[in-house]
């Protein structure tokens, strides 16, 4: 008799009872090291026997697992709340918790939480409930739902019963598997388009790998392959990586012919034989207001690197460049032979090439999308920025009256380049620093001075050769 009742038992799983809203719920929690369990119940009033209405369990996260054993099963009450709370929220009279964790007893009566407490005490202010101890000999319910998960338990890995030659294709793709594996532990943020699946950043390498070099997509370009990633997947930086991706697969590269001309061959600038024979021109722009200026047209000579920064209150047209040109540069250094600039509007305009063409000088634009051909303005950009942040640091509106200063400053520091200081290769001597050295420079002859500065022009022009 007692093997067949056994057998019974065994065979015959109770009959979860309809929650009743009138009648007081029970709930009982437990927590394991791997897992937390629930059993909501109700105490049927036919038989006086407590009828489960519902089962809860859930494995720990790798952070929850870190958990003290209070917070552990302080987490499983919070679960539980959480997973009936249509239930429980607004009951009619108390509904008793039984945990066998009797220090959670005292907790709607503690004067000291932790802030995981705090933040969860809020949450239980919703709910109006009785906590009970119950020792855990008794609470066998709850502590076997906790106590289902392993440690060691791994994602149980899908059996073929048929052979494979039997398997034409696959529904699910194995990307699809390595997918839902790493949202795990990065899930989906939920801000992406409705209808594709979010790759996690630690596996964005497999799919491009997949998209890119699956038989069914064949080595796409970057157009087709963002377009073919944008129907199933989503991910923040997908079209920089694809671009990125396909850039750099030597497959694409030794097969695939080019649709675009070849680039052209880039020469290198001529050295120039005197000062200011050949200038470079560009523009520092976004600067705060400063005595209503917010650009620097910077002028520098390629032969001495001399340099002249001219405050302006806007970007000026070709017209008001050509100007500014014949105020600050032929009139002070004479008409340069070459002016190279940037693809600026003002640089492309046909005012600008008459105006050029009109002097005799040769108009020459950098590439594009290539600065480095304009390097010595660009290079004197940066300095005269770093510059300007040194000594405007607490008023970036004064950087107009600092301006001349840092223009001195600039022509008279010893250029890597050339070797001498800008001053001494386009005037012959450096300005002195002291008004007591001025009674040191002896005065030479005008045919010394001028052997002087031949020599430092063969000097400097003999370095720029070695370092063109």
């Amino acid at each position: 008799m007692a093997f067949r009742e056994l057998k019974r038992l065994f065979s015959s799983a109770p009959v979860l009872c309809h929650p009743d809203p009138g009648k007081q719920f029970l709930v009982e929690v437990d927590a394991s090291d791997t897992g937390v369990g629930a059993v909501l119940s109700q105490r049927s009033s036919s038989d006086s026997k407590v009828h489960p209405c519902a089962f809860f369990s859930r494995r720990l996260s790798p952070s929850e697992r870190n958990y003290d054993v209070g917070n552990r099963e302080l987490l499983a009450i919070k679960l539980a709340l959480e997973e009936w709370r249509h239930w429980l929220e607004g009951s009619r009279e108390p509904f008793v918790i039984w945990t066998d964790h009797k220090n959670l007893t005292y907790l709607q009566n503690a004067k000291r939480l932790n802030p995981r407490q705090a933040r969860w005490s809020l949450f239980f202010a919703r709910f109006n409930f009785i906590l009970t101890y119950r020792p855990g000999t008794k609470n066998i319910k709850a502590d076997a739902l906790s106590r289902q998960f392993s440690a060691t338990d791994s994602p149980k890995s899908e059996v073929n019963v048929l052979p494979e030659s039997c398997f034409v294709g696959s529904l699910t793709w194995e990307i699809e598997n390595t997918i839902a594996v790493a949202q795990r532990t990065e899930p989906d943020p939920g801000t992406g388009p409705r209808g594709r699946r979010f790759v996690p950043e630690s596996v964005v390498g497999k799919v491009l790998d997949w998209v890119h070099n699956h038989r069914f997509t064949c080595h796409p370009g970057i157009t087709r392959m963002t377009t073919f990633a944008q129907r199933h997947f989503w991910w923040p930086t997908m079209t920089a990586d694809i671009k990125e991706y396909v850039s750099a697969c030597q497959t694409c590269a030794r097969n695939k012919s080019l649709h675009q001309p070849p680039s052209g061959l880039l020469q290198p600038l001529p050295v120039p034989a005197r000062p200011w024979s050949h200038i470079s021109l560009d523009f520092v722009t976004g600067l705060p207001p400063s005595e209503g200026n917010t650009v620097i047209l910077n002028i520098v000579d390629r032969f001495s690197k001399s340099a002249h920064f001219i405050p302006l209150t806007k970007l000026p047209s070709a017209l008001e460049t050509a100007q500014l040109l014949v105020h600050h540069v032929f009139r002070l250094h004479g008409i340069p032979q070459d002016v190279v600039s940037d693809r600026g509007p003002q640089f492309v305009s046909q005012v600008w090439k008459a105006f050029c063409n009109a002097l005799g000088a040769q108009v020459s634009l950098s590439s594009c999308y290539h600065p480095q051909s304009n390097g010595q303005t660009e290079r004197c950009n940066q300095e005269l920025e770093a510059a300007l942040r040194c000594v405007i640091n607490n008023n970036p509106s004064s950087w107009c009256k600092h301006l001349p200063l840092i223009e001195y400053a600039n022509n008279g520091h010893t250029s890597a380049a050339t070797g001498f200081s800008p001053f001494e290769s386009s005037l012959g001597y450096n300005p002195p620093l002291f008004p007591d050295q001025e009674t040191e420079i002896l005065v030479p002859s005008v045919q010394a001075h001028i052997k002087r500065c031949q020599r430092i022009w063969r000097q400097t022009r003999a370095a720029l050769l070695r370092t063109a």
